[in-house]
Parts: structure tokens; C-alpha cells; sequence
């Protein structure tokens, strides 16, 4: 009987954390690891809770970064790219797989499939619970594959809504997503 109580309250923890939506105010600071200087920046994150992400940027006015299916939009820090991430597509083929690692982590995190984004990146995985929150730190073992070297997590233990995402880079840049 206790075995199936485990295994029943893991899958409603799973489940819980599972496709999840947001439609939300979000701010980004960035933090470069060099200089130590700092930006924030705000703005507006939908996601559908699959493959669709938008995050218009209202400070500074005009940045996005969007997912649309295979698709990766953006324009940041005045840099505009369009990159089809299918793997079928001529281009730098290099740049390609760093931007569809880059988006299935998003989209992962965002999702709360972390534990994907562990395997995607061979990282080992720490779990906190405090104050109704739950804290998945993902950090990557030996040589990062992709651009990330740590991912830390923040989602809310009533609802499984994500409410926070640190990405540290493998430049050393972090970057601290909030939702609100």
C-alpha cells in the first residue's frame, strides 16, 4: 500500500509540473561575468505549454525572443535572427544545434520537464522543497554541450507554475528570468 502512495504522489508531482501555460509580466536581469555590469529588462511571456514562447520585450521597447514551432525570432541587443532549428535545413550547422539545444532547454524549463533538460545536458540534479516552493538545480558534468553550464529552477509546489529561472552561460554570464 505505501508503494502505491509513492507512486500515485509521484505522479501528481510529475503531473503537477507538466505542461504547464504562462501569460505573465516577466523581468530579466543579466549579469556579465567580465565586467560585472548588469542590465534588466522587462516585458510580456506567453507560452502555450508545448512549443510556442513569445517574450516581447516593453524595456527596451522592441526586443523579442520567440519559438515558433522549429523557429527561433529574435532580435536582442539590436541583432535580429531568424533560424530554423530542423535539422533538415542548410546554414551553420553549428549555430543550429546550439540554438535547437538552446530552445528545447526553454521550452523544457518552461514545461517543468527538467528532467530532459538533466539528460540533454548530463547534468546532475538537486531538488529543494522550502516555503511552497520547489527548486530544481540542474548542473552540467564535465564539458557543457550546449551554451548553459548550470540551470536553476523555481516553480510553485500549489500550482507547478515556474516563477523563477537562473541560466548561467558557459561564458559565465548569468541571466535571471522572474515571472510574475
Amino acid at each position: 500500500m505505501k508503494h502505491l502512495i509513492l507512486i500515485i504522489a509521484m505522479l501528481f508531482s510529475v503531473t503537477a509540473f507538466a505542461q504547464q501555460t504562462l501569460d505573465n509580466e516577466f523581468t530579466q536581469v543579466k549579469v556579465m561575468k567580465v565586467s560585472g555590469k548588469s542590465t534588466t529588462k522587462q516585458g510580456h511571456i506567453i507560452f502555450d505549454g508545448k512549443d510556442h514562447l513569445s517574450m516581447i520585450y516593453s524595456e527596451p521597447e522592441g526586443e523579442y525572443f520567440i519559438i515558433e514551432g522549429n523557429m527561433v525570432k529574435m532580435n536582442m541587443d539590436g541583432k535580429k535572427s531568424d533560424i530554423d532549428t530542423n535539422s533538415d535545413n542548410e546554414g551553420n550547422n553549428k549555430l543550429k544545434k546550439m540554438v535547437a539545444l538552446q530552445r528545447a532547454t526553454l521550452l523544457n524549463c518552461l514545461s517543468g520537464n527538467w528532467e530532459q533538460v538533466a539528460i540533454d545536458h548530463n547534468a546532475e540534479t538537486t531538488i529543494t522543497e522550502k516555503d511552497g516552493m520547489k527548486t530544481v538545480s540542474l548542473v552540467v558534468n564535465g564539458k557543457p554541450k550546449g551554451g548553459y553550464k548550470s540551470v536553476e529552477l523555481t516553480y510553485r509546489l500549489s500550482d507547478g507554475m515556474m516563477t523563477k529561472m537562473v541560466m548561467e552561460e558557459i561564458v559565465g554570464t548569468i541571466n535571471t528570468y522572474e515571472v510574475k
